[in-house]
């Protein structure tokens, strides 16, 4: 009977020892969760192992996370290949359709979402303005610059050239003028002013010459010798020549005097207002004027686009996780974190292992209690 008491006690406490210390050990790991002093005597294990190194800790964290958990070649397999290319692809495709492409709202309305509104107002008033300011630098330049001066050089050689064709048209036409009897009568009617305005020597020359169609027959062959004499022409092309020489040494804008402008810019500012309908274009959407667009942006821009983009972030993809330096993140979240927190977090996963860990420290404990009880038995 004492043999088994003994056996049995010895067991008991050391299961109990064992459990208590594993327990004890466990607690010690957060707890307490700051240092203990009495007097500035700092009581030892205090605060607990993972508080005390949590500097450590934080920083072994970050590492391991850099260099283990969170690499870039993790995120180009997880992230750069090409399921994930061709899912991006759709989605931005979906996205661009559904959302701007062949979304029912017009050009006004994305206008307003940028806070732009009125712009058809706006726009016609911005070219009305710009007509005016053209218009009035136009008016200013003519005021003080000639034909000569702003006329290509190229432009008066040939004008000068055309001053022979002008005067032999217009001798053509005098001729076919005074050859028809449309000129007869011009002719004849000319000689009936002219004496009439000469009273009774008119009527005496009229009575001498007979009337004035036999007079006018007469004249008429001489006015058709002047116009075919060489020397006519040569007068009337020197004549013409000096008076478009004086022309181009004129300012433009006196050759415009008395011209009204204003009808001419208001006509110019309504075609304008007309012909770009601003106001009606303003309410068809965006696939009124693109109607390839989707096809477009389905085949070239998104492929091109997101092939480009992965290229990209896979090559920046080092430098861009050394910038982000998510080791100090890291660090700084776990600095950051509470204590309690921590322990509650870690307590919550591996509860069932502790109560494990304390079990196996009882059942330990026992076994050399029981190993304790045999060795005191068999010697004494």
């Amino acid at each position: 009977m004492g043999f088994l008491w003994t056996i049995t006690f010895m067991a008991v406490v050391g299961a109990a020892i064992g459990a208590v210390t594993n327990h004890l050990a466990i607690k010690m790991l957060f707890r307490p969760h700051e240092a203990k002093y009495i007097g500035s005597w700092r009581v030892p294990f205090t605060p607990g192992l993972i508080p005390k190194r949590r500097d450590e800790l934080a920083i072994q964290l970050g590492n391991t996370v850099i260099k283990h958990l969170l690499t870039p070649d993790i995120f180009k397999k997880k992230y750069f290949n090409e399921e994930m290319r061709v899912k991006a692809n759709t989605l931005i495709v979906q996205q661009l359709n559904d959302n701007i492409l062949q979304s029912d709202k017009t050009i006004r309305d994305w206008l307003k979402l940028g806070g732009l509104e009125n712009v058809a107002s706006i726009a016609n008033e911005k070219i009305n303005e710009q007509i005016d300011v053209q218009f009035n630098l136009i008016k200013a330049k003519f005021e003080n610059e000639t034909i000569r001066q702003l006329a290509p050089i190229e432009w008066q050689k040939k004008a000068d050239s055309k001053v022979g064709e002008i005067v032999s048209y217009i001798l053509l036409k005098g001729e076919d003028f005074f050859q028809s009897e449309e000129g007869k009568m011009a002719v004849k009617n000319l000689i009936d002013d002219f004496l009439s305005t000469k009273g009774t020597l008119g009527s005496m020359i009229q009575m001498f010459m007979g009337e004035s169609s036999s007079l006018a027959g007469k004249v008429q062959p001489e006015i058709l010798k002047f116009l075919k004499a060489p020397g006519t022409k040569n007068m009337l092309e020197k004549i013409v020549q000096n008076e478009w020489e004086k022309l181009k040494d004129q300012p433009i804008i006196k050759m415009m005097e008395g011209f009204d402008f204003d009808p001419v810019i208001a006509n110019v500012k309504g075609y304008l207002t007309n012909q770009l309908a601003l106001e009606e274009r303003l309410n068809h959407n965006l696939i009124h004027y693109f109607p390839g667009a989707t096809e477009w942006t389905q085949t070239q821009l998104v492929p091109k686009v997101t092939a480009f983009a992965f290229k990209e972030a896979e090559t920046k993809l080092e430098e861009v996780l050394r910038k982000m330096r998510l080791e100090d993140m890291v660090k700084e979240q776990v600095d950051s974190f509470p204590v309690a927190r921590l322990e509650d977090i870690v307590l919550g996963i591996s509860k069932r292992e502790f109560k494990m860990i304390t079990v196996l420290g009882g059942v330990l404990g026992g076994l050399i209690g029981i190993i304790q009880g045999l060795i005191v038995f068999f010697t004494t």
